[in-house]
């Protein structure tokens, strides 16, 4: 507190030094003096022209007025006195500057202290804006300290990782009781590496494993030790281990660390000096530290294919959890902890919510729970409803609704169908999820949307599956067909879809009658550093050949079959097309029921 009233005294002294020396400098005359010859002033104070005249004894300087001009003119020493006699006797008024030894000095110093005054001003303003000076901090660790007492997060604020949370209490109990380990002759993992998908809660799990256990978390991201400069990030490296020493026992996390631990060499053009660099000293550091020394290395990513083969080695990342998706009942304990703080509505179900939002992460949930908050408080209720929550749902996973825009009856009509035979399909299928709700009011990108709920999650996905969802998917551009006996540009993201569950069943899944149970390309589509930019295809031109004929022999055959299916049930397609036009949404109640009174 006193330092930072110190800045603001010395701040406000500087801003006032800054401004009064501008100000001198402005109303300083702008009056220029121009230098003569001393024959000139001679001739014009034999004419009687100069008025006025200051000698300096000093500097041997003469300076004077003649008709409204300044002079200056440099005249011998010794003759002060009589210039000075000579001056005044010609009708000029004379004055004759004091001798000073140090009249140099002062007009030197005059000259430089506004410029030393700016110069500070600005250092000053620059350390304030920067926190401190970069060009002598260059190697030294970003990394940022937060304390046991400050922003505690302990594992009753993580839910849904119940196996994850197990792994990792083994490390908090070593960090309180170190003894019985090392009596025991066990030694603690050194590195503990988190990785998922990105949302799934790998920070805040290391977080929760710092707070349960009291100790100081170092936190700092794989890119804050890469530098334009070669050896910026090393150095980084073992200024963060020396904090760490001094804060033993502690945690040290290095979010996203396939920024700096990717594969070393690999890559187009080859490797990156200071990244690979930066990576040797961490691999250094983590292989030098002694397990009585408390430090345990902590890291997340979603890219672990990535990361250099040094790095998972046994005595650097040595053990290796992985952070999944939570299944029903975890997404249900994190909607719980979501909404400990958040005021509920009676008919909030966390349960059915959990059900209806397969596939969400940690994130996802987090996120879900505030847009339920939002949509409560912009429509000015006391608490959270259920209605709220299914909004908050559509919103996250389709994006806002679009009433106001403005389509034309035919469109409208056109959506009623197509979305009527995305429908249809996925009821009449044997293996299609339940339809939970179906509508034609525009949100986001989707002019509508059916929206399947399964009735639990799945890990395992079958080839029938795959093709009852693929003929769902279909169902919209099949309807369009039988209907007004053209086609849409609506059904480009189901065709989209579609395609790439085929192509999966073949090359990937092994599911192809033509193709066997084998594999076709690299799994990994997407290209990183860390591996090879150019990878040759493992596979012919023949075999490409015979992907594309099986991939579109699968399509058609689907398209087909849900065009069948929908011809058979032509009076229900109509009867949810038109309901879907005058209630533009229909609940999976309200299907059931014109699915039962047109069969």
């Amino acid at each position: 507190m006193q330092n930072r009233w110190l800045r603001g005294v010395i701040t406000i002294v500087l801003v006032v030094l800054f401004v009064s020396t501008l100000m001198d400098l402005l109303n300083t005359p702008s009056t220029t003096v121009k230098p003569a010859p001393y024959s000139t002033m001679v001739t014009a104070m034999s004419g009687h022209k100069i008025t006025a005249a200051k000698v300096d004894p000093a500097t041997h300087e003469v300076t004077w007025t003649a008709q409204g001009k300044q002079y200056q003119t440099v005249y011998a020493l010794g003759y002060t006195n009589d210039l000075a006699m000579a001056l005044d006797s010609h009708g000029a008024q004379v004055s004759v500057s004091k001798p000073a030894s140090s009249g140099i000095w002062i007009a030197i110093l005059g000259d430089l202290l506004p410029l030393a005054i700016v110069a500070g001003f600005l250092f000053f303003f620059f350390r304030q804006s920067q926190g401190g000076s970069r060009m002598m901090s260059f190697g030294r660790s970003q990394a940022r300290l937060q304390p046991e007492t400050q922003g505690t997060v302990t594992f009753d604020d993580v839910a849904g990782v119940e196996e994850e949370k197990q792994e990792l209490e083994e490390i908090v109990d070593f960090l309180k009781n170190p003894k019985r380990y090392l009596e025991m002759g066990a030694r603690i993992p050194k590195g503990v590496l988190l990785f998922g998908p990105p949302g799934t809660g790998k920070t805040l799990l290391a977080r929760a494993v710092a707070g349960e256990a009291g100790v100081p978390f170092f936190t700092e991201s794989g890119s804050g030790f890469v530098e334009m400069f070669v050896g910026v990030g090393a150095s980084r490296v073992r200024d963060l281990f020396e904090q760490a020493k001094k804060n033993a026992p502690c945690i040290v996390f290095i979010d996203e660390l396939d920024a700096v631990g990717r594969m070393r060499g690999a890559g187009y053009g080859g490797g990156n000096d200071e990244r690979e660099q930066t990576l040797n000293q961490l691999l250094v550091e983590m292989d030098g530290f002694g397990i009585n020394e408390g430090i345990i290395m902590m890291a997340a990513t979603n890219r672990p294919d990535v990361l250099d083969p040094a790095l998972l080695r046994p005595g650097r990342f040595d053990r290796q959890i992985v952070v999944h998706r939570p299944d029903q009942t975890g997404r249900k304990k994190i909607l719980e902890v979501h909404t400990r703080s958040k005021p509920m509505a009676d008919d909030v179900a966390l349960e059915v919510i959990a059900k209806r939002t397969p596939g969400f992460t940690g994130a996802d949930l987090a996120n879900l729970a505030n847009e339920a908050a939002l949509l409560a408080a912009r429509e000015r209720q006391k608490k959270i409803s259920m209605h709220n929550f299914e909004e908050a749902a559509e919103r996250v996973m389709a994006g806002p609704q679009k009433k106001s825009r403005v389509i034309t009856e035919f469109e409208k009509r056109v959506v009623a169908f197509h979305e009527g035979g995305h429908t249809l399909v996925g009821m009449l299928v044997t293996h299609g999820d339940p339809i939970h709700k179906v509508t034609i009011i525009p949100r986001g990108m989707a002019m509508g949307y059916t929206m399947p709920v399964p009735e639990e999650d799945r890990y395992l996905i079958t080839k029938e599956q795959i093709l009852d969802k693929v003929a769902m998917s279909l169902g919209g551009r099949a309807a369009e067909s039988i209907v007004f006996g053209e086609i849409s540009t609506g059904a480009s993201d189901d065709l989209e879809k579609s395609t790439s569950m085929v192509r999966q069943m073949i090359t990937e899944y092994g599911m192809s009658d033509e193709l066997g149970p084998m594999t076709y390309g690299n799994r990994q589509d997407q290209v990183f550093l860390g591996r090879d930019l150019m990878r040759a295809r493992n596979y012919s031109e023949e075999v490409a050949s015979k992907i594309d004929q099986a991939i579109r022999h699968i399509v058609m055959v689907q398209y087909e079959r849900a065009k069948n299916l929908l011809l058979q049930h032509r009076v229900t397609l109509n009867q949810i097309a038109l309901a879907l036009m005058d209630k533009e949404t229909l609940s999976a109640e309200e299907l059931r029921m014109i699915l039962q009174s047109t069969t």
